[in-house]
Protein backbone atom coordinates (compact mmCIF):
# COMPACT_ATOMS: atom_id res chain seq x y z
CA UNK A 1 0.00 0.00 0.00
CA UNK A 2 0.97 3.64 -0.83
CA UNK A 3 1.02 6.16 2.25
CA UNK A 4 2.81 8.87 0.81
CA UNK A 5 6.57 8.25 0.94
CA UNK A 6 9.17 6.25 -1.02
CA UNK A 7 7.90 6.15 -4.51
CA UNK A 8 5.69 9.03 -4.72
CA UNK A 9 5.93 9.93 -7.95
CA UNK A 10 2.30 11.58 -8.56
CA UNK A 11 3.30 14.77 -7.21
CA UNK A 12 6.37 16.18 -6.18
CA UNK A 13 7.84 19.42 -5.88
CA UNK A 14 9.79 21.67 -8.63
CA UNK A 15 13.36 20.21 -8.78
CA UNK A 16 14.64 21.44 -12.19
CA UNK A 17 13.46 23.22 -15.54
CA UNK A 18 12.58 20.87 -18.35
CA UNK A 19 9.74 23.05 -19.73
CA UNK A 20 5.81 22.79 -19.12
CA UNK A 21 3.06 20.32 -19.69
CA UNK A 22 0.53 22.53 -21.13
CA UNK A 23 -1.22 21.63 -24.18
CA UNK A 24 -2.65 25.26 -25.00
CA UNK A 25 -3.18 25.15 -28.57
CA UNK A 26 -6.44 26.24 -30.26
CA UNK A 27 -9.45 28.77 -29.79
CA UNK A 28 -11.77 29.60 -31.49
CA UNK A 29 -15.19 28.65 -30.32
CA UNK A 30 -17.91 29.22 -27.58
CA UNK A 31 -20.31 31.73 -26.60
CA UNK A 32 -22.03 32.62 -23.16
CA UNK A 33 -21.67 29.75 -20.17
CA UNK A 34 -25.15 28.77 -20.84
CA UNK A 35 -28.26 29.70 -23.19
CA UNK A 36 -30.56 29.82 -19.95
CA UNK A 37 -30.13 32.28 -17.37
CA UNK A 38 -29.93 35.42 -18.97
CA UNK A 39 -27.17 38.19 -19.74
CA UNK A 40 -25.40 36.15 -22.71
CA UNK A 41 -21.82 35.96 -21.43
CA UNK A 42 -20.23 33.92 -19.40
CA UNK A 43 -21.22 35.90 -16.01
CA UNK A 44 -20.90 39.19 -17.75
CA UNK A 45 -24.20 41.26 -19.39
CA UNK A 46 -26.09 42.09 -16.50
CA UNK A 47 -29.00 40.50 -15.57
CA UNK A 48 -27.17 38.42 -12.27
CA UNK A 49 -25.72 34.48 -13.16
CA UNK A 50 -22.44 35.90 -12.50
CA UNK A 51 -19.68 34.69 -10.44
CA UNK A 52 -20.60 37.01 -7.51
CA UNK A 53 -23.26 39.19 -8.99
CA UNK A 54 -23.39 42.12 -11.31
CA UNK A 55 -21.43 41.50 -14.06
CA UNK A 56 -17.84 39.45 -14.97
CA UNK A 57 -16.44 36.56 -13.71
CA UNK A 58 -15.97 36.84 -9.65
CA UNK A 59 -16.82 40.59 -9.53
CA UNK A 60 -17.62 42.75 -6.67
CA UNK A 61 -20.91 42.86 -5.40
CA UNK A 62 -24.37 40.99 -4.62
CA UNK A 63 -24.52 37.66 -3.56
CA UNK A 64 -21.03 36.29 -4.38
CA UNK A 65 -20.17 32.55 -5.49
CA UNK A 66 -21.59 30.27 -3.00
CA UNK A 67 -20.21 31.81 0.47
CA UNK A 68 -17.22 32.86 -1.15
CA UNK A 69 -13.52 30.26 -1.47
CA UNK A 70 -10.38 32.29 -1.16
CA UNK A 71 -8.37 31.27 -3.82
CA UNK A 72 -6.37 34.00 -2.98
CA UNK A 73 -3.03 34.55 -1.25
CA UNK A 74 0.25 33.17 -2.16
CA UNK A 75 1.58 30.30 -0.68
CA UNK A 76 0.73 27.53 1.53
CA UNK A 77 -0.44 29.11 5.02
CA UNK A 78 1.04 29.53 8.11
CA UNK A 79 0.91 26.00 9.36
CA UNK A 80 3.10 24.53 6.04
CA UNK A 81 -0.32 22.53 5.86
CA UNK A 82 -0.42 22.07 2.05
CA UNK A 83 -4.05 23.68 1.45
CA UNK A 84 -4.47 24.66 4.75
CA UNK A 85 -5.59 28.53 3.23
CA UNK A 86 -8.19 27.43 1.21
CA UNK A 87 -11.74 27.58 2.61
CA UNK A 88 -13.01 23.83 2.65
CA UNK A 89 -16.30 24.52 4.39
CA UNK A 90 -18.10 26.58 1.73
CA UNK A 91 -21.93 27.06 1.76
CA UNK A 92 -23.21 26.71 -1.39
CA UNK A 93 -26.58 28.39 -2.79
CA UNK A 94 -27.19 26.96 -5.37
CA UNK A 95 -29.99 29.49 -7.30
CA UNK A 96 -26.86 32.18 -7.25
CA UNK A 97 -25.11 29.94 -9.37
CA UNK A 98 -25.33 29.70 -13.10
CA UNK A 99 -27.40 27.10 -14.47
CA UNK A 100 -25.70 24.37 -16.93
CA UNK A 101 -26.30 21.84 -18.98
CA UNK A 102 -25.38 18.12 -18.18
CA UNK A 103 -27.98 15.59 -20.17
CA UNK A 104 -27.39 14.84 -23.41
CA UNK A 105 -28.18 11.72 -23.73
CA UNK A 106 -31.00 10.63 -26.94
CA UNK A 107 -31.56 6.65 -26.53
CA UNK A 108 -30.84 5.97 -30.54
CA UNK A 109 -34.09 4.07 -32.22
CA UNK A 110 -31.79 1.36 -32.23
CA UNK A 111 -31.28 0.86 -28.46
CA UNK A 112 -35.11 1.70 -28.08
CA UNK A 113 -35.57 -1.27 -30.42
CA UNK A 114 -33.56 -3.56 -28.40
CA UNK A 115 -34.97 -5.78 -26.09
CA UNK A 116 -34.69 -6.33 -22.71
CA UNK A 117 -33.65 -10.09 -23.44
CA UNK A 118 -30.40 -8.86 -25.89
CA UNK A 119 -29.63 -6.02 -23.58
CA UNK A 120 -29.37 -8.89 -20.44
CA UNK A 121 -27.06 -11.26 -22.72
CA UNK A 122 -24.96 -8.60 -24.10
CA UNK A 123 -24.42 -7.85 -20.18
CA UNK A 124 -23.32 -11.59 -19.85
CA UNK A 125 -21.34 -12.20 -22.55
CA UNK A 126 -18.96 -9.23 -21.82
CA UNK A 127 -19.11 -9.83 -18.11
CA UNK A 128 -20.97 -6.34 -17.28
CA UNK A 129 -23.01 -5.60 -13.95
CA UNK A 130 -24.89 -2.12 -13.68
CA UNK A 131 -26.27 -1.27 -10.34
CA UNK A 132 -28.23 1.90 -9.51
CA UNK A 133 -31.96 3.49 -10.45
CA UNK A 134 -32.85 3.74 -13.86
CA UNK A 135 -29.42 3.26 -15.56
CA UNK A 136 -29.77 3.53 -18.90
CA UNK A 137 -28.89 0.87 -22.01
CA UNK A 138 -26.20 0.10 -23.78
CA UNK A 139 -25.11 0.78 -26.77
CA UNK A 140 -23.38 -1.17 -29.84
CA UNK A 141 -21.52 1.11 -32.29
CA UNK A 142 -20.40 4.78 -31.78
CA UNK A 143 -23.46 5.86 -33.79
CA UNK A 144 -25.84 4.90 -30.86
CA UNK A 145 -24.01 6.71 -28.52
CA UNK A 146 -25.82 9.82 -29.63
CA UNK A 147 -22.35 11.53 -29.82
CA UNK A 148 -23.10 15.13 -31.56
CA UNK A 149 -22.08 13.93 -34.89
CA UNK A 150 -25.76 11.97 -35.10
CA UNK A 151 -27.63 15.12 -33.10
CA UNK A 152 -26.26 18.18 -35.22
CA UNK A 153 -24.37 17.99 -38.51
CA UNK A 154 -22.18 21.45 -37.32
CA UNK A 155 -20.84 19.20 -34.61
CA UNK A 156 -19.41 16.26 -35.56
CA UNK A 157 -16.17 16.19 -33.96
CA UNK A 158 -16.79 13.58 -31.76
CA UNK A 159 -17.34 10.79 -34.34
CA UNK A 160 -14.77 12.03 -36.96
CA UNK A 161 -12.13 12.16 -34.49
CA UNK A 162 -13.07 8.49 -33.75
CA UNK A 163 -13.29 7.15 -37.03
CA UNK A 164 -10.44 8.69 -38.15
CA UNK A 165 -8.09 7.32 -35.78
CA UNK A 166 -9.20 3.74 -36.69
CA UNK A 167 -11.61 2.55 -33.72
CA UNK A 168 -14.05 0.18 -35.38
CA UNK A 169 -16.28 -0.40 -32.03
CA UNK A 170 -16.70 0.66 -28.43
CA UNK A 171 -14.98 -1.23 -25.30
CA UNK A 172 -17.64 -2.71 -23.19
CA UNK A 173 -16.75 -0.45 -20.70
CA UNK A 174 -17.40 2.19 -23.33
CA UNK A 175 -20.49 0.91 -24.06
CA UNK A 176 -22.19 0.84 -20.98
CA UNK A 177 -20.16 4.39 -19.67
CA UNK A 178 -21.52 6.26 -22.63
CA UNK A 179 -25.07 6.38 -22.05
CA UNK A 180 -24.44 7.31 -18.31
CA UNK A 181 -21.71 9.71 -18.46
CA UNK A 182 -23.83 11.53 -21.49
CA UNK A 183 -27.13 11.13 -19.20
CA UNK A 184 -25.50 13.80 -16.62
CA UNK A 185 -25.72 11.14 -13.49
CA UNK A 186 -22.85 10.72 -11.40
CA UNK A 187 -21.75 7.32 -11.86
CA UNK A 188 -18.46 4.62 -10.63
CA UNK A 189 -16.49 2.65 -13.21
CA UNK A 190 -15.02 -0.67 -11.90
CA UNK A 191 -12.46 -1.34 -14.81
CA UNK A 192 -9.26 -3.07 -15.46
CA UNK A 193 -6.56 -0.70 -16.88
CA UNK A 194 -6.43 -1.01 -20.46
CA UNK A 195 -10.26 -1.42 -20.94
CA UNK A 196 -10.65 1.80 -22.80
CA UNK A 197 -11.91 3.43 -19.38
CA UNK A 198 -10.07 6.73 -20.50
CA UNK A 199 -12.69 7.45 -23.51
CA UNK A 200 -15.52 6.62 -21.60
CA UNK A 201 -15.18 9.53 -19.79
CA UNK A 202 -13.36 12.05 -22.19
CA UNK A 203 -15.80 11.95 -25.10
CA UNK A 204 -18.41 12.63 -22.76
CA UNK A 205 -16.51 15.66 -21.34
CA UNK A 206 -15.94 17.26 -24.68
CA UNK A 207 -20.01 17.17 -25.11
CA UNK A 208 -20.35 18.67 -22.12
CA UNK A 209 -17.96 21.64 -22.95
CA UNK A 210 -19.24 22.42 -25.72
CA UNK A 211 -22.87 22.47 -24.52
CA UNK A 212 -21.68 24.65 -21.76
CA UNK A 213 -20.05 27.52 -23.95
CA UNK A 214 -21.94 26.98 -26.55
CA UNK A 215 -25.60 25.63 -27.16
CA UNK A 216 -26.76 24.23 -30.18
CA UNK A 217 -28.71 27.28 -31.43
CA UNK A 218 -25.41 29.59 -31.20
CA UNK A 219 -23.95 26.69 -33.05
CA UNK A 220 -26.04 26.95 -36.28
CA UNK A 221 -26.22 30.61 -36.18
CA UNK A 222 -23.00 31.78 -34.64
CA UNK A 223 -20.39 28.83 -35.81
CA UNK A 224 -18.87 29.13 -32.14
CA UNK A 225 -16.59 32.07 -33.11
CA UNK A 226 -16.09 33.66 -29.91
CA UNK A 227 -13.59 32.25 -27.28
CA UNK A 228 -14.86 29.59 -25.13
CA UNK A 229 -12.85 31.03 -21.67
CA UNK A 230 -11.86 34.42 -20.99
CA UNK A 231 -8.86 35.32 -18.77
CA UNK A 232 -8.85 34.08 -15.29
CA UNK A 233 -11.75 31.72 -15.66
CA UNK A 234 -10.92 28.37 -14.04
CA UNK A 235 -11.78 25.23 -15.92
CA UNK A 236 -14.87 23.43 -17.04
CA UNK A 237 -13.46 19.93 -16.93
CA UNK A 238 -11.00 18.92 -14.22
CA UNK A 239 -9.71 14.82 -14.25
CA UNK A 240 -7.88 14.48 -11.38
CA UNK A 241 -4.95 11.25 -11.54
CA UNK A 242 -3.20 9.62 -8.99
CA UNK A 243 0.60 9.85 -11.37
CA UNK A 244 1.86 12.42 -13.65
CA UNK A 245 2.27 9.58 -16.19
CA UNK A 246 -1.39 8.56 -16.33
CA UNK A 247 -2.00 12.61 -16.21
CA UNK A 248 -0.03 12.86 -19.26
CA UNK A 249 -1.91 10.02 -20.91
CA UNK A 250 -5.14 11.53 -20.26
CA UNK A 251 -3.46 14.63 -21.83
CA UNK A 252 -2.61 13.10 -25.00
CA UNK A 253 -5.70 11.26 -25.70
CA UNK A 254 -7.36 15.05 -25.12
CA UNK A 255 -5.15 16.29 -27.65
CA UNK A 256 -6.25 13.85 -30.50
CA UNK A 257 -10.22 14.16 -29.32
CA UNK A 258 -10.43 17.97 -28.43
CA UNK A 259 -8.62 19.19 -31.61
CA UNK A 260 -11.36 19.26 -33.90
CA UNK A 261 -13.52 21.17 -31.02
CA UNK A 262 -10.48 23.73 -30.43
CA UNK A 263 -11.15 22.72 -26.87
CA UNK A 264 -7.94 23.93 -24.78
CA UNK A 265 -6.01 21.71 -22.17
CA UNK A 266 -3.07 21.68 -19.72
CA UNK A 267 -1.68 19.13 -17.35
CA UNK A 268 -0.85 20.57 -13.86
CA UNK A 269 1.64 18.13 -11.98
CA UNK A 270 4.82 18.03 -9.34
CA UNK A 271 8.37 17.48 -10.78
CA UNK A 272 8.43 20.05 -13.47
CA UNK A 273 8.44 23.98 -13.37
CA UNK A 274 5.17 25.66 -12.52
CA UNK A 275 5.12 28.63 -14.84
CA UNK A 276 4.14 26.98 -18.00
CA UNK A 277 1.31 25.41 -16.20
CA UNK A 278 0.37 28.77 -14.56
CA UNK A 279 0.39 30.66 -17.42
CA UNK A 280 -2.32 28.22 -18.85
CA UNK A 281 -4.44 28.64 -16.61
CA UNK A 282 -4.39 32.07 -16.37
CA UNK A 283 -4.88 32.31 -20.20
CA UNK A 284 -8.09 29.73 -19.79
CA UNK A 285 -8.40 25.89 -20.38
CA UNK A 286 -11.39 24.45 -20.73
CA UNK A 287 -9.66 20.96 -19.52
CA UNK A 288 -7.49 20.44 -16.61
CA UNK A 289 -5.62 17.45 -15.92
CA UNK A 290 -4.17 17.09 -12.65
CA UNK A 291 -2.52 15.25 -9.58
CA UNK A 292 -3.81 15.98 -6.59
CA UNK A 293 -0.76 18.05 -5.06
CA UNK A 294 0.00 20.21 -7.67
CA UNK A 295 -3.49 20.97 -8.03
CA UNK A 296 -3.89 22.01 -4.22
CA UNK A 297 -0.46 24.28 -4.73
CA UNK A 298 -2.03 25.87 -7.71
CA UNK A 299 -5.28 26.56 -5.23
CA UNK A 300 -3.34 27.77 -2.89
CA UNK A 301 -1.63 30.39 -4.27
CA UNK A 302 -4.18 31.55 -6.13
CA UNK A 303 -3.68 30.65 -9.92
CA UNK A 304 -6.39 29.52 -10.49
CA UNK A 305 -9.98 28.41 -8.91
CA UNK A 306 -12.26 25.92 -9.51
CA UNK A 307 -16.05 27.82 -9.17
CA UNK A 308 -16.87 26.77 -13.05
CA UNK A 309 -15.81 22.95 -12.84
CA UNK A 310 -19.14 21.30 -13.47
CA UNK A 311 -17.54 18.22 -14.60
CA UNK A 312 -15.21 16.21 -12.67
CA UNK A 313 -13.17 12.77 -13.33
CA UNK A 314 -11.26 10.80 -10.26
CA UNK A 315 -9.84 8.58 -11.94
CA UNK A 316 -7.72 5.61 -10.44
CA UNK A 317 -9.12 6.50 -7.23
CA UNK A 318 -8.40 3.18 -5.45
CA UNK A 319 -4.16 3.92 -6.33
CA UNK A 320 -5.11 7.64 -5.17
CA UNK A 321 -6.16 6.50 -1.54
CA UNK A 322 -3.48 3.76 -1.97
CA UNK A 323 -0.96 6.51 -2.67
CA UNK A 324 -2.19 8.55 0.63
CA UNK A 325 -3.73 11.56 -1.19
CA UNK A 326 -7.81 11.65 0.21
CA UNK A 327 -7.05 14.46 2.38
CA UNK A 328 -5.92 16.49 -0.71
CA UNK A 329 -9.38 15.06 -3.11
CA UNK A 330 -11.15 16.35 -0.19
CA UNK A 331 -10.14 19.64 -0.62
CA UNK A 332 -10.03 19.90 -4.22
CA UNK A 333 -13.86 18.88 -4.14
CA UNK A 334 -14.63 20.90 -1.24
CA UNK A 335 -13.91 24.07 -4.03
CA UNK A 336 -16.13 22.81 -6.86
CA UNK A 337 -20.16 23.22 -6.59
CA UNK A 338 -21.49 20.50 -5.36
CA UNK A 339 -24.89 20.02 -8.34
CA UNK A 340 -21.28 19.05 -10.20
CA UNK A 341 -21.53 15.94 -12.57
CA UNK A 342 -19.10 13.10 -10.84
CA UNK A 343 -17.16 10.69 -12.27
CA UNK A 344 -14.77 7.68 -10.47
CA UNK A 345 -13.16 5.66 -11.89
CA UNK A 346 -11.40 2.58 -10.08
CA UNK A 347 -9.80 -0.76 -10.94
CA UNK A 348 -11.15 -2.21 -7.25
CA UNK A 349 -14.29 -1.54 -5.09
CA UNK A 350 -13.18 -2.07 -1.53
CA UNK A 351 -14.63 0.03 1.32
CA UNK A 352 -12.70 3.15 0.72
CA UNK A 353 -13.89 3.63 -2.16
CA UNK A 354 -17.39 3.09 -1.55
CA UNK A 355 -17.09 5.47 1.42
CA UNK A 356 -15.73 8.15 -0.55
CA UNK A 357 -17.74 7.72 -3.78
CA UNK A 358 -20.67 8.27 -0.85
CA UNK A 359 -19.79 11.30 -0.22
CA UNK A 360 -18.52 12.52 -3.55
CA UNK A 361 -21.31 11.46 -5.62
CA UNK A 362 -24.99 11.74 -5.42
CA UNK A 363 -27.25 9.32 -6.35
CA UNK A 364 -24.60 7.52 -8.35
CA UNK A 365 -24.99 4.49 -10.99
CA UNK A 366 -22.44 2.42 -11.32
CA UNK A 367 -20.85 -0.56 -13.67
CA UNK A 368 -18.93 -2.63 -13.67
CA UNK A 369 -16.70 -5.18 -16.17
CA UNK A 370 -15.94 -8.36 -14.73
CA UNK A 371 -15.98 -9.70 -11.26
CA UNK A 372 -15.57 -7.14 -8.20
CA UNK A 373 -12.98 -10.52 -6.91
CA UNK A 374 -9.23 -9.68 -8.22
CA UNK A 375 -8.73 -12.12 -10.72
CA UNK A 376 -5.68 -11.80 -13.44
CA UNK A 377 -6.16 -12.40 -17.29
CA UNK A 378 -6.43 -16.03 -18.17
CA UNK A 379 -4.66 -14.97 -21.74
CA UNK A 380 -1.53 -14.11 -19.63
CA UNK A 381 0.49 -17.57 -19.01
CA UNK A 382 2.21 -16.95 -15.68
CA UNK A 383 5.21 -18.54 -14.88
CA UNK A 384 6.74 -18.79 -11.04
CA UNK A 385 9.61 -19.74 -10.27
CA UNK A 386 10.81 -20.44 -6.32
CA UNK A 387 14.14 -19.72 -5.58
CA UNK A 388 16.87 -17.55 -3.45
CA UNK A 389 17.80 -13.93 -4.24
CA UNK A 390 20.92 -14.60 -5.36
CA UNK A 391 19.68 -16.68 -8.19
CA UNK A 392 17.48 -14.35 -9.23
CA UNK A 393 19.95 -12.64 -11.77
CA UNK A 394 21.32 -15.66 -13.54
CA UNK A 395 17.73 -17.02 -14.06
CA UNK A 396 17.07 -13.55 -15.50
CA UNK A 397 19.82 -13.88 -17.81
CA UNK A 398 18.28 -17.51 -19.01
CA UNK A 399 15.05 -16.16 -19.26
CA UNK A 400 16.24 -13.23 -21.67
CA UNK A 401 18.44 -15.54 -24.07
CA UNK A 402 14.95 -16.98 -25.37
CA UNK A 403 12.42 -14.03 -24.93
CA UNK A 404 14.44 -11.04 -25.95
CA UNK A 405 13.91 -11.40 -29.35
CA UNK A 406 10.21 -11.41 -29.32
CA UNK A 407 8.57 -8.24 -28.21
CA UNK A 408 8.58 -5.31 -25.27
CA UNK A 409 9.80 -6.53 -21.91
CA UNK A 410 9.18 -4.90 -18.85
CA UNK A 411 11.24 -6.18 -15.50
CA UNK A 412 9.96 -5.21 -12.46
CA UNK A 413 12.04 -3.95 -9.02
CA UNK A 414 11.61 -3.77 -5.58
CA UNK A 415 13.65 -0.17 -5.08
CA UNK A 416 14.82 2.37 -7.15
CA UNK A 417 18.23 1.54 -6.62
CA UNK A 418 17.94 -1.73 -7.47
CA UNK A 419 16.32 -1.26 -10.35
CA UNK A 420 19.57 1.01 -11.54
CA UNK A 421 21.46 -1.89 -10.38
CA UNK A 422 19.73 -4.25 -12.85
CA UNK A 423 19.35 -2.14 -15.59
CA UNK A 424 23.07 -1.16 -15.91
CA UNK A 425 23.88 -4.99 -15.35
CA UNK A 426 21.72 -5.94 -18.61
CA UNK A 427 23.51 -3.24 -20.34
CA UNK A 428 26.82 -4.19 -19.61
CA UNK A 429 25.46 -7.78 -21.01
CA UNK A 430 24.57 -5.78 -24.32
CA UNK A 431 20.78 -5.90 -23.71
CA UNK A 432 19.16 -2.41 -24.73
CA UNK A 433 17.54 -1.38 -21.44
CA UNK A 434 16.59 1.42 -19.43
CA UNK A 435 15.10 2.59 -16.01
CA UNK A 436 12.63 4.10 -15.14
CA UNK A 437 11.26 5.49 -11.09
CA UNK A 438 10.57 8.11 -8.91
CA UNK A 439 14.05 9.47 -8.65
CA UNK A 440 14.17 10.11 -12.34
CA UNK A 441 13.50 13.89 -13.45
CA UNK A 442 10.62 14.49 -15.57
CA UNK A 443 12.64 14.84 -18.61
CA UNK A 444 14.15 11.45 -17.97
CA UNK A 445 11.19 9.47 -17.52
CA UNK A 446 9.55 10.98 -20.39
CA UNK A 447 12.28 9.69 -22.80
CA UNK A 448 12.83 6.53 -20.97
CA UNK A 449 9.04 5.93 -21.79
CA UNK A 450 9.43 7.50 -25.48
CA UNK A 451 12.76 5.29 -26.19
CA UNK A 452 10.51 2.55 -25.21
CA UNK A 453 7.15 2.76 -27.02
CA UNK A 454 9.21 3.60 -30.04
CA UNK A 455 10.79 0.35 -29.92
CA UNK A 456 14.54 1.73 -29.66
CA UNK A 457 14.76 0.06 -25.63
CA UNK A 458 13.63 -3.45 -25.41
CA UNK A 459 13.75 -3.88 -22.05
CA UNK A 460 12.54 -1.48 -19.71
CA UNK A 461 12.91 -2.03 -15.87
CA UNK A 462 10.52 -0.34 -13.13
CA UNK A 463 9.69 0.37 -9.99
CA UNK A 464 6.30 0.61 -9.77
CA UNK A 465 5.74 3.53 -10.85
CA UNK A 466 4.83 1.64 -14.06
CA UNK A 467 2.61 -0.72 -12.85
CA UNK A 468 -0.56 1.30 -12.93
CA UNK A 469 -1.89 3.41 -15.80
CA UNK A 470 0.71 3.29 -18.44
CA UNK A 471 -0.88 2.15 -21.54
CA UNK A 472 2.01 1.13 -23.63
CA UNK A 473 1.03 -1.28 -26.38
CA UNK A 474 2.32 -4.71 -27.58
CA UNK A 475 4.21 -5.75 -24.17
CA UNK A 476 4.37 -9.29 -24.97
CA UNK A 477 6.40 -9.77 -21.08
CA UNK A 478 6.45 -8.97 -17.43
CA UNK A 479 9.33 -10.15 -15.46
CA UNK A 480 9.06 -9.81 -11.49
CA UNK A 481 12.39 -9.50 -10.79
CA UNK A 482 11.56 -8.34 -7.53
CA UNK A 483 7.59 -9.60 -6.04
CA UNK A 484 5.14 -7.20 -5.36
CA UNK A 485 4.04 -6.99 -1.36
CA UNK A 486 0.25 -7.60 -2.23
CA UNK A 487 -1.48 -9.07 -4.63
CA UNK A 488 -3.39 -6.83 -6.23
CA UNK A 489 -0.16 -5.13 -7.44
CA UNK A 490 1.08 -8.27 -8.53
CA UNK A 491 -2.20 -8.55 -11.20
CA UNK A 492 -1.97 -5.20 -12.09
CA UNK A 493 1.94 -5.58 -13.13
CA UNK A 494 1.68 -8.51 -14.90
CA UNK A 495 -1.63 -6.71 -16.48
CA UNK A 496 0.67 -4.54 -18.35
CA UNK A 497 0.56 -7.82 -21.14
CA UNK A 498 -2.12 -9.40 -22.78
CA UNK A 499 -3.96 -6.00 -23.33
CA UNK A 500 -6.64 -5.87 -26.86
CA UNK A 501 -7.56 -9.42 -26.68
CA UNK A 502 -3.74 -10.78 -27.35
CA UNK A 503 -2.12 -12.82 -25.33
CA UNK A 504 1.43 -12.26 -22.83
CA UNK A 505 3.20 -13.93 -20.59
CA UNK A 506 4.27 -13.03 -16.86
CA UNK A 507 7.60 -14.45 -14.82
CA UNK A 508 7.52 -13.98 -11.61
CA UNK A 509 11.05 -14.89 -9.19
CA UNK A 510 9.49 -15.65 -5.70
CA UNK A 511 11.73 -15.66 -2.58
CA UNK A 512 10.30 -17.76 0.23
CA UNK A 513 12.21 -15.76 2.70
CA UNK A 514 10.55 -12.33 1.56
CA UNK A 515 7.15 -13.33 -0.42
CA UNK A 516 5.97 -16.63 1.71
CA UNK A 517 3.04 -14.64 2.83
CA UNK A 518 2.47 -14.49 -1.06
CA UNK A 519 2.25 -17.55 -1.66
CA UNK A 520 -1.57 -18.69 -0.83
CA UNK A 521 -2.97 -15.62 -2.47
CA UNK A 522 -0.52 -16.18 -5.54
CA UNK A 523 -1.67 -19.93 -5.73
CA UNK A 524 -5.69 -18.84 -5.66
CA UNK A 525 -5.20 -16.21 -8.40
CA UNK A 526 -3.07 -18.94 -10.42
CA UNK A 527 -5.45 -21.37 -10.11
CA UNK A 528 -8.48 -19.16 -10.80
CA UNK A 529 -6.67 -18.09 -14.35
CA UNK A 530 -6.44 -21.67 -14.75
CA UNK A 531 -2.39 -21.67 -14.70
CA UNK A 532 -0.22 -24.45 -13.72
CA UNK A 533 1.00 -23.81 -9.96
CA UNK A 534 4.33 -24.83 -9.31
CA UNK A 535 4.97 -27.75 -6.52
CA UNK A 536 7.28 -25.61 -4.34
CA UNK A 537 4.88 -22.42 -4.57
CA UNK A 538 2.02 -24.63 -3.47
CA UNK A 539 4.27 -26.46 -0.53
CA UNK A 540 4.97 -23.06 0.89
CA UNK A 541 0.98 -22.35 1.04
CA UNK A 542 0.22 -22.17 5.07
CA UNK A 543 4.40 -22.27 6.21
CA UNK A 544 4.48 -18.24 5.80
CA UNK A 545 7.80 -18.50 3.67
CA UNK A 546 10.68 -20.52 4.90
CA UNK A 547 13.90 -21.64 3.49
CA UNK A 548 15.52 -20.89 -0.01
CA UNK A 549 15.06 -22.25 -3.49
CA UNK A 550 14.98 -25.90 -3.74
CA UNK A 551 16.84 -26.31 -7.12
CA UNK A 552 17.63 -30.12 -8.60
CA UNK A 553 21.45 -29.93 -8.75
CA UNK A 554 22.83 -30.01 -4.92
CA UNK A 555 20.56 -27.12 -3.79
CA UNK A 556 22.37 -24.43 -5.94
CA UNK A 557 19.73 -24.66 -8.63
CA UNK A 558 16.32 -22.83 -9.09
CA UNK A 559 12.72 -24.61 -10.62
CA UNK A 560 11.36 -23.21 -13.81
CA UNK A 561 7.88 -23.94 -14.57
Amino acid sequence: MYSGGGDRYGDSSSRRDYGSSSSYGGGGGGGGYSSRGGGGGYGGGGGGGGYGGGGGYGGGGGGGYGGGGRGGGGGFGGSGDLGSNLDTHIQWDISKLPVFEKNFYYEHPDVTRRSEDEYEKWKRDNQIIVSGKGVPKCVLSFEEASFPGWLCFVLEYVLEEVVRLGFDRPTPIQCQGWPMALSGRDMVGISATGSGKTLAFLLPAIVHINAQVCSVKQALYEACSRPYLQPGDGPIVLMIAPTRELAVQIQQETNKFGASSKIKNTCVYGGVPKGGQIADLRRGVEVCICTPGRMIDMLSMGKTNLRRVTYLVLDEADRMLDMGFEPQLRKIVSQIRPDRQTLMWSATWPKEIVSLAHDFLTDFIQVTVGSLDLTANKKIKQIVEVMDDHQKYTALQDHLKDIYEGGRIIIFCETKRGADELSRNLRNSRYGCKAIHGNKSQEERDYVLREFKDGKTQILVATDVASRGLDIKDIHYVVNFDMPKNIEDYIHRIGRTARAGNKGTSISFFTPGNNGRLAGPLVKIMEEAEQEVPRDLRALVGRGGGGGGRGGRGGGGYNRW
